[in-house]
């Protein structure tokens, strides 16, 4: 069962976080399951960016991004080569590093 290592982040998980996970699962699933309220505003359906996340360790175990999840992240805030949007990330066996950005350009939330 794969884990999801979570850095610190100031406002989602302070003092960071390691989570397991089921293959299959997408990282923001997995975050918001384990109290890790990272923002969302497209109901997970790749419309937006708001739950981009940096995978700082374990990318190569993902399935590449596909054109939508490319072209969605071009509008990101603090893209990087290792940018995913957490709602379209999805896991295989290997654990994973993950860093939330410190921004999101983030219109509306899907928690009120």
């Amino acid at each position: 069962m794969p884990k999801i290592i979570f850095l610190p982040h100031e406002k989602y998980c302070p003092e960071g976080a390691v989570v397991e996970a089921e293959p299959g699962e997408n990282i923001c699933e997995v975050a918001l399951r384990n109290g890790i309220e990272i923002e969302h505003a497209c109901e997970l359906s790749c419309a937006c960016t708001t739950c981009h996340v940096i995978v700082r360790s374990g990318a190569d175990s993902l399935e590449p991004p596909d054109e939508l999840e490319d072209d969605m992240l071009d509008k990101a805030w603090g893209l990087e080569p290792d940018s995913r949007l957490s709602c379209q990330a999805l896991l295989a066996d290997e654990d994973l590093v993950v860093e939330i950005p410190k921004y999101t350009i983030n219109l509306a939330s899907e928690r009120h």
